[in-house]
């Protein structure tokens, strides 16, 4: 990484991967909190994204890394993920719009029966489109094995075509991982094929790009398809040094856990949790250290600023909590 513009508030840091789109790693205080702290939830939860997403967006165009203009600008939602970002927003606080436009797709996924490690869209009937003549396309959503973004990526190229739309620019927020990348590379190429304008497809990674667990990952709790993990991620060195702060956080199954039901609906999301820290209460009572899981989660981050931890004492601790929210 090269850092871009680092302040308190937000980080900057340019990904060097070599692909024609540009891929970045913002940092904030508040995208943190979300990928270390799960007690943040609910609205808490979405106004902490919306304001880190106005900060980034402040800092991408003080940067010229985006090229918006409020009358061409139109927030595409991947329903329902894509709300959580408060997109629509975070534009108007950035920058004072008030005439910026918003359309949805629905994009349910849901793994294939004869092969769960492969997933399908499996309800798309929900779409409102609105395109000007140029339009510069705002998204955000939850990126892990990429099946939704890439069905409303060309449902949203279709729709251009369809109503005569130049698109000049796509700018695409994910806590996600690295299939994010492959997906936006491509639609990249396929826009300067088809709309002689297009500009430049920006990608901002909150926090890291964080990897996404295959059956064959050595990790004794995990959800395939689904967890963005730490290990072997590419991460803002900000989020590196808050892992400190609580001995939890780097020991957390997913970056974000189930974005929807954390935003939209906290019992479901409460229920992951207490699944999550029973499990990791169990392998503690097996004997398995505070050192041995780290290690196993997190094998890049040194144990020794944490001291002595007793795994078994964190696991009360985040259970007590969860307890009292089911």
């Amino acid at each position: 990484m090269e850092k871009i513009d680092v302040s308190p508030d937000c980080g900057l840091y340019r990904m060097t991967t070599g692909k024609k789109i540009e891929e970045i790693i913002a940092t904030t205080p508040e995208t943190r909190a979300i990928s270390n702290n799960p007690r943040v939830m609910g609205l808490e939860y979405t106004h902490c994204l919306q304001k880190a997403c106005t900060k980034i967006l402040q800092k991408l165009s003080g940067n010229n890394l985006t090229c918006l203009e409020e009358t061409q600008t139109i927030v595409f939602d991947i329903l329902r993920g894509g709300l959580n970002f408060g997109l629509r927003e975070a534009l108007g606080n950035a920058f004072g719009w008030n005439r910026h436009g918003c359309s949805f797709i629905s994009a349910q996924r849901a793994r294939k029966d004869d092969s769960p490690e492969q997933w399908h869209i499996v309800e798309t009937e929900y779409s409102k489109v609105y395109m000007p003549k140029i339009a510069s396309i705002v998204i955000g959503d939850v990126v892990a094995t990429g099946t939704s973004l890439e069905h409303a990526m060309q449902a949203l190229v279709a729709e251009a075509e369809k109503q005569g739309t130049q698109l000049r620019s796509v700018v695409f927020f994910t806590i996600g991982g690295p299939r994010a990348g492959e997906i936006l590379g491509k639609m990249d190429a396929m826009c300067r094929n088809r709309f002689s304008g297009y500009e430049k497809t920006t990608l901002v990674y909150l926090e890291g790009c964080f990897t996404v667990p295959v059956p064959e990952t050595k990790i004794r709790i995990k959800i395939t398809g689904t967890d963005l993990l730490r290990l072997n991620a590419v991460m803002a060195p900000e989020f590196i040094a808050s892992q400190y702060e609580d001995p939890c956080y780097p020991i957390q199954r997913c970056a974000i856990y189930d974005a929807g039901s954390r935003a939209f609906w906290p019992p479901e999301y409460i229920e992951d949790l207490y699944d999550y820290w029973s499990k990791v209460k169990d392998l503690a009572d097996q004997g398995v250290t505070y050192e041995a899981l780290l290690q196993e989660r997190y094998p890049g981050l040194d144990p020794e600023p944490f001291g002595s931890v007793d795994l078994e004492r964190v696991c009360d601790d985040q259970l007590s909590w969860i307890k009292k929210m089911l």
